[in-house]
């Protein structure tokens, strides 16, 4: 396998598991909190909500790393 190959494969799986986890990510409590019906300004990230987001940042630089790799690998 080749190196273009292994990077395209790692960018396209790097791609659709970013987007899952942010749209898996809750924020806010309802439909309300879009137009200010929310009482919270700033929670804290605990538990699985953590993870996530942590996951979310990994796999995100994953793919910034691997688009570059990409461009900088002739064709």
């Amino acid at each position: 396998m080749q190196i273009g190959n292994f990077l395209e494969t790692v960018t396209f799986i790097s791609a659709i598991l970013v987007i899952l986890l942010i749209l898996l990510q809750q924020r806010g409590a309802s439909l309300g909190s879009g137009s200010g019906g929310s009482g919270e300004l700033f929670t804290k990230r605990r538990g699985l909500e953590k993870s996530m987001f942590v996951t979310t940042v990994f796999f995100a630089c994953v793919f910034v790393i691997s688009i570059l790799g990409l461009l900088l690998i002739p064709a």
